[in-house]
């Protein structure tokens, strides 16, 4: 049995890991029932099946080879944490990168928690190690948050408490999801913070949201100048030009609709309901084709 070592878990993962529920095994032997204290085994990477569970399926290979690296001159640091299913049978609960990592390293065992756990807990706690990642974004970030609540049962008090993180600290995550999927994935990609998304959750009206959103785009707004914009359009609505113009709520559905599935702001102009012109903005050659690609041109 190795010795015992400093896990540096989060709060939420280590509550998880000190449930009642979740009891340690030790090696071939019965549920330790009066000491719930985390023990680390050593067990045969052969052994370990991948968490079905797991949030992240994508792993940067660099990223991985510079740990693996770090493993063969450091060893494991922090154990990885499995589930026994049978004799010389155990299922991974987290520390997938770590497992990849060793086995790149040529390791035939690893230190690990050996843990009882059903199915929803292993979700719970393969999401949580997840949340915990310093590289998440902030839609990243959301959408475990809205797994947790939804697969997991969570009421958001506890998801707060299982994360670490106060009920409006989550309730701001989980706001960014109501984004037009455009602004969702700039969000992902890191074309606008946190921040800009936040301003742009205050307009009620998908069309302004997408125009503002590519005013930061293309004019590099600053989070405060975004604040601003936003806090004229929400005081002063016939600032907006697209508002500004008269349309039936019929129209005015449609164009909602177009700027939504689009992701970019469409203007629908029409004369008494007969005649008129719907025009598809773009900004750059990706974002045409990407259009055209919706428009299976």
């Amino acid at each position: 049995m190795a010795a015992k070592k400093s896990t540096g878990l989060g709060k939420g993962l280590g509550a998880l890991l000190s449930e009642p529920s979740l009891i340690v095994h030790e090696l071939n032997a019965e549920p330790m029932i009066r000491d719930r204290s985390p023990l680390i085994g050593e067990i045969s990477i052969s052994q370990i099946e991948v968490n079905p569970f797991q949030p992240r399926s994508y792993f940067n290979e660099e990223a991985l080879s510079d740990l693996a690296k770090s493993i063969q001159v450091q060893g494991i640091i922090q154990p990885i944490t499995v589930r026994k299913l049978s004799e010389n049978k155990y299922q991974l609960i987290s520390g997938e990168r770590r497992l990849q990592a060793s086995k790149i390293a040529g390791l035939e065992q690893i230190p690990a928690y050996i843990r009882i756990a059903d199915d929803q807990q292993m979700l719970e706690m393969a999401l949580i190690e997840n949340i915990q990642r310093e590289n998440l974004n902030a839609i990243e970030i959301a959408l475990s948050y809205q797994r947790l609540l939804s697969e997991c049962d969570l009421k958001q008090e506890q998801l707060g408490d299982r994360v670490g993180k106060n009920r409006s600290t989550v309730t701001n995550y989980l706001r960014l999801l109501k984004l037009p999927p455009d602004i969702q994935i700039g969000l992902r990609d890191n074309l606008l913070s946190m921040g800009h998304a936040r301003s742009l959750i205050v307009i009620d009206d998908i069309v302004l949201q997408l125009e503002v959103f590519q005013k930061i785009l293309s004019e590099g707004l600053s989070v405060r100048k975004t604040e601003s914009i936003v806090r004229s359009l929400v005081n002063n609505k016939s600032s907006n030009p697209v508002k500004a113009a008269v349309m039936t709520p019929e129209i005015e559905k449609v164009q909602r609709q177009l700027s939504s599935h689009f992701g970019t702001m469409i203007k629908i102009k029409s004369k008494n309901n007969a005649k008129g012109e719907i025009s598809i903005p773009f900004t750059s050659v990706n974002e045409l084709n990407r259009i055209l690609d919706l428009l299976e041109i």
